[in-house]
């Protein structure tokens, strides 16, 4: 009896070594080590056994089946998303990884000025959201006066232009209340140097926008702003190209790059060469420095400015002074040889403010 007992638990320990070996092999040795990576994706919807099979495959894991039963103590989840593995992390290492749901994250820039349809064009490239559904979120008034406070028709202006971290599944959503945050963060910065403006906020916004896309020069700002504002204060029609740019955005969808003379006079809630005041709302979303050169302008009497073609502008407080910029640097075709960002070479009559 006593020889019995003793086999028996002599084959107990014996088991349970094998038991521990095997618990050990299957999740803490790589079936194939080596200093290879991969970008391995858990999809939407996807079972905890079709991961294992998959990675099994791929030669990151040993059997599917016995991992599936060594795992149940850990938990059978996974979290969706694209994550970087390596041939010599364990399979215990792996799973740990797809279940900490840290996706492989990617970075996304939007440049100062860019508008929420170049955004959308860009976030759909990266195969983040459609066109579709970031506009539509980008227009939904219940959304935007949850993040805004205010019952504004678009986010256009809002979206604070920088660089995001982003990952194949993230959150659109998310993604938006964030800019939006930054947008807010920042303007609310610069209310803290106390700016002298009768502007709203919504109207500053518009301005800034309007300033973006206007110089590729910063230390030009705030000379741009003084310009607007000082015909605003003389009721003068702004006058400016983006805001008929981004009337035919906002009526056809099509982002045109050239002007002709119908387009000019072809009125829209943007184009503000057919009325006073400020456009419907902005064309684009300013940067901090768009916003601080409406907020704190420089104190000028300019009321033009004409191209140089070289990404600067001439400032004039007079119709005359204007006219002899226009002639030097844009009338004259040696002057126009097109070597600035805003090219006008192609328009036959130069810009009058």
């Amino acid at each position: 009896m006593k020889f019995l007992v003793r086999n028996l638990l002599l084959l107990s320990i014996i088991v349970l070594l094998l038991l521990g070996g095997s618990f050990f092999y299957f999740l803490k040795v790589p079936p194939a080590p080596s200093s290879g990576k991969i970008v391995f994706e858990v999809k939407r919807g996807e079972s905890f056994s079709s991961v294992l099979n998959r990675l099994e495959k791929r030669k990151l894991i040993h059997k599917a089946s016995l991992m599936k039963l060594f795992y149940m103590p850990f938990g059978r989840y996974v979290r969706v998303g694209e994550y970087e593995l390596s041939y010599d992390m364990s399979p215990l290492e792996i799973l740990r990884v797809l279940q900490s749901g840290k996706s492989k994250e990617q970075s996304i820039t939007f440049k100062e000025g860019i508008n929420i349809y170049e955004m959308a064009e860009k976030l759909e490239k990266r195969g983040i959201v459609s066109k579709e559904d970031f506009l539509s979120l980008c227009k939904d008034r219940k959304f935007i006066y949850e993040l805004l406070g205010e019952n504004l028709p678009s986010l256009e202006g809002y979206l604070f232009p920088e660089t995001y971290k982003i990952t194949k599944y993230t959150n659109i959503k998310t993604l938006i209340r964030q800019m939006v945050h930054n947008f807010l963060k920042t303007y609310n910065g610069l209310l803290k140097d106390k700016p002298q403006t009768q502007l709203s906020r919504h109207e500053v916004v518009i301005l800034a926008s309007i300033v973006e896309k206007e110089t590729g020069a910063p230390e030009e700002r705030p000379l741009i702003a003084s310009v607007f504002l000082n015909r605003l204060k003389k009721g003068m029609r702004l006058q400016t190209d983006p805001t008929i740019l981004y009337g035919i955005l906002d009526q056809t969808g099509v982002m045109k790059k050239n002007i002709t003379k119908k387009d000019i006079l072809t009125p829209t809630r943007y184009n503000t060469y057919t009325f006073k005041g400020l456009p419907y709302g902005p064309i684009s979303n300013p940067g901090r420095e768009a916003l601080r050169a409406v907020l704190f302008p420089a104190k000028t009497n300019y009321l033009f400015f004409v191209s140089k073609n070289n990404g600067t502008h001439v400032f004039s407080a007079d119709l005359k002074s204007h006219n002899r910029a226009v002639r030097k640097y844009q009338l004259n075709k040696k002057m126009r040889q097109g070597h600035s960002w805003r090219d006008l070479s192609k328009r036959k009559k130069a810009k009058s403010f």
